[in-house]
């Protein structure tokens, strides 16, 4: 690319026109540890202290730095002292210690992951966090632009689930955008185009502005069932995220919430939820989807998601160790916490239980016997709640779907998340940008044990379903009503895209699309299968505008 152009990967659609906002700090390890009530005054007192010394140190420092490289480049150092003496925020860190009994530096770094209002700007960072990602202010963050990450990153399904538009797995992102400069950046395209002139500002605002006027005709469908040409109803959930993604999901037509994520109830807080607030969250989302589920993945903690109160030793590979369900068992006075939270709110609405990264029936087992075990205490103890409710197993690793038939007779229901489902699969690590061309649930491997579970689901009369990042994408859409689903759970703002596309399309063809696709080579031979396909009942490049189908740089190049 030119010194003016940077490329990444877009993974979330929208154009972004803002200054630079460059994360350049990443914050320490802070152990987590309670002070007793008479030692916080004390440590009240350590935060002051350790605000003189680094003061005293950044004097040091500037000193030395005018002295070396002159008075212009040491000034620097007045904007850190400025901040670190913050009263405003020094106070609030203060008020942490003493409300929650905190050391001073796990107070600090608390306050200090909180994303202050700017103006609308891109932020810029090495990496996002989906706690970070969770705390951005979408009136002031106007696009997010990362040089770790791709498409399935945690912090990327965020993005897209907030509408944030964002290009991740930017190389040379942080050395190459100076603070402050103008930027243009394409989440559909993948694109970062620095200090655009007011022509190519101008440009970028209009085809923008035309993206939003395709997402209105969209919108149309919103209220139309979704339903292929050949007459088969295929059911669109939406993901949910965060609270104010439940009116989202309601506009876009979700027809009840096929994935509801909690680490948000947890990451990020300096206190654990309750039982109450968890039972009132989940009945407000029962209760605006009236009639249809509401399926709550239990705490999917660990690996980039292991919340603040409790930090575990440190592993080597954490996407292969201590998380999900593998947490909740082992700490089970949190996680009957939010069993019974569930079962109180199914008490008011169709709610499901789903178990994430389960890999062997002895965990679909302790957890079933654990929500029976809640279920007869809270009768017991005169409170309000269902006797039961549905327990499933999401499908993520290989071992989950290899046995797969034994999950189906023994579970409820079965829903499937691709993104981890890909990286298990072919051991490509889903965050990885420089591993990104590896990354893709089209490998003809994936989309056998994709087969494998639906064939699964069927023959023991359960319900499965996706609710992975390629239920949002048209494309795999398509591929998935042909591999045998029937329910896809969406972010919400791909829902009108994707009920769209359903109604454009024939369930026999994606049929005999996917047969073809199981026989393929190589994930490229795939997405050519796909793309040709669908091609024959949807303009590709009004979808690929849109949504940027995968596929599309080498049908580009194809057709070159």
């Amino acid at each position: 690319m030119s010194d003016r152009h940077l490329k990444g990967i877009g993974v979330s659609a929208g154009i972004g026109v803002g200054p630079a906002v460059v994360v350049r700090w990443a914050m320490p390890d802070v152990p987590h540890r309670v002070v007793p009530r008479s030692q916080v005054e004390k440590e009240v007192r350590r935060l002051r202290a350790a605000v003189r010394d680094v003061k005293r140190f950044l004097q040091a420092m500037k000193a030395k730095t005018e002295d070396r490289a002159g008075l212009d480049e040491a000034r620097i150092f007045d904007a850190q002292i400025l901040m670190l003496e913050d009263k405003e925020f020094l106070a609030a860190v203060a008020n942490l210690i003493r409300e929650n009994h905190l050391t001073a530096e796990k107070a600090y770094e608390f306050k200090t992951l909180e994303v202050r209002d700017t103006q609308p700007s891109v932020v810029v960072a090495k990496e996002l966090s989906p706690a970070l990602t969770v705390e951005l202010d979408r009136e002031h963050v106007v696009g997010l632009v990362s040089e770790e990450g791709t498409r399935t990153s945690h912090a990327a399904i965020l993005a897209h689930s907030i509408g944030i538009p964002a290009v991740f797995g930017v190389a040379g992102a942080i050395e190459r955008i100076e603070p402050g400069t103008m930027l243009v950046m394409d989440g559909t395209r993948g694109t970062v185009l620095l200090d655009p002139t007011p022509h190519e500002i101008a440009e970028a605002r209009a085809l923008e502005q035309r993206r939003r006027e395709l997402a209105s005709q969209l919108e149309e469908v919103v209220d139309l069932p979704a339903v292929t040409v050949d007459g088969l109803r295929i059911v669109l959930r939406g993901n949910v995220d965060l609270p104010d993604e439940i009116s989202a999901a309601r506009q876009h037509g979700a027809e009840g919430v096929g994935l509801l994520r909690t680490e948000f109830l947890i990451t990020g807080h300096s206190t654990l939820p309750t039982e109450d607030e968890q039972a009132g969250y989940f009945r407000r989302v029962a209760e605006a989807f009236p009639g249809h589920p509401v399926v709550v993945r239990t705490y999917d903690l660990g690996g980039d998601k292991l919340p603040l109160q409790f930090r575990a030793p440190s592993e080597a590979n954490p996407q292969l160790g201590w998380r999900a369900i593998r947490v909740c068992l082992d700490r089970p006075e949190l996680f009957r916490t939010q069993v019974r939270a569930a079962l109180r709110a199914a008490k008011h609405g169709d709610v499901w239980l789903m178990a994430p990264l389960v890999t062997r029936l002895e965990e679909l087992d302790r957890t079933r016997a654990l929500v029976a075990e809640e279920a007869t205490r809270l009768a017991r103890e005169g409170v309000p709640a269902a006797t039961s409710l549905p327990v499933g197993v999401m499908v993520e690793t290989p071992a989950a779907a290899v046995i797969a038939d034994r999950l189906a007779a023994e579970a409820d229901f079965l829903s499937v998340g691709t993104n981890d489902l890909t990286q298990y699969t072919l051991v490509v690590d889903r965050g990885n940008a420089r591993l990104a061309d590896r990354f893709t649930p089209h490998d003809p491997s994936v989309l056998r044990l994709l087969k494998q579970v639906a064939d699964a689901a069927r023959a023991a009369g359960k319900p499965a379903s996706v609710c992975g990042e390629m239920a949002s994408e048209p494309l795999s859409a398509f591929l998935l009503i042909g591999l045998g689903y029937e329910t896809l759970s969406v972010a919400p703002p791909a829902l009108p895209l994707v009920k769209w596309t359903v109604r454009q399309v024939s369930a026999a063809r994606a049929r005999a699309v996917a047969a073809e696709a199981l026989a393929a080579r190589t994930a490229d031979d795939v997405l050519d299968l796909l793309r040709l396909a669908l091609a024959e009942a949807v303009d590709l490049k009004l979808l690929d505008h849109h949504a940027r189908l995968p596929g599309a740089r080498r049908a580009a190049s194809l057709n070159a």
